[in-house]
């Protein structure tokens, strides 16, 4: 279970401070999938960014797989990155003079038991582009290899940032397809941020944002397969 408990966050000093997380608190079940909606500015990528470890929060506490992220120093962070986290962006950040494989191998090499790549690079359709560079495929297929990557390790959170921002409508629902199936085969625990509001409906939870708050949390009730997504 994933718990954030009043969360607080800003930067800046006296009159300059800008609250940009403001007392934020849910409770994610183990295994669900989540969309974290709401417009830029919202507060969403500083909440994913701390819920990561790549920021620190100023109150409150994040609870993930028994971790508490507030009183973990830098060094305990960057461990619960590498064991427990999985990252996916919507400019894919690739390692361009890395091949697929590569690309894939370095999130596997962070893990004690990481998943089979060849096995992993089948199921998400890319083993005829294991041996080319970032610049030899499509945006699609980059984003596949950056799932392949963040899912390499096995992480018991898997936070996708914008994932289909950068693809055309066909490779966007194809890349939540494969979301949609690694979160059911691994019951890895998936939240998708995104200004993508059609998105929510393929999730058990949606979370609102606006002006750092946290809005609404609501359960869906008529979850839709990634298949049936529209807009």
């Amino acid at each position: 279970m994933i718990t954030i408990d009043h969360l607080h966050k800003s930067y800046g000093t006296k009159d300059q401070r800008l609250h940009v997380l403001k007392d934020i608190t849910f409770t994610l079940p183990d295994g669900c999938m989540a969309c974290l909606l709401g417009p830029s500015g919202s507060g969403k990528s500083t909440l994913l960014n701390i819920l990561g470890g790549i920021e620190t929060m100023d109150e409150g506490d994040i609870i993930v797989a028994g971790n508490h992220l507030a009183p973990m120093n830098k060094k305990q962070l960057e461990l619960y990155r590498r064991k427990q986290l999985g990252f996916v962006f919507q400019f894919y950040n690739l390692v361009e003079n890395l091949t697929v494989r590569e690309n894939i191998l370095t999130g596997a090499y962070l893990s004690d038991d990481p998943l089979d790549v060849d096995a992993l690079a089948e199921e998400l359709g890319i083993v005829d582009q294991l041996h080319k560079f970032p610049s030899e495929i499509s945006g699609g297929q980059a984003q596949r290899v950056s799932i392949a990557r963040a899912m390499a390790k096995k992480p018991s959170l898997f936070i996708c940032d914008e994932p289909t921002g950068a693809l055309d409508y066909e490779s966007a629902k194809a890349v939540l397809h494969l979301i949609e199936d690694l979160n059911r085969k691994y019951k890895t625990t998936v939240i998708i941020a995104t200004h993508n509001e059609a998105i929510a409906s393929m999730c058990r939870v949606v979370l609102r944002l606006h002006d750092g708050a946290l809005k609404s949390c609501e359960e869906n009730e008529h979850i839709l397969s990634a298949e049936e997504v529209q807009w």
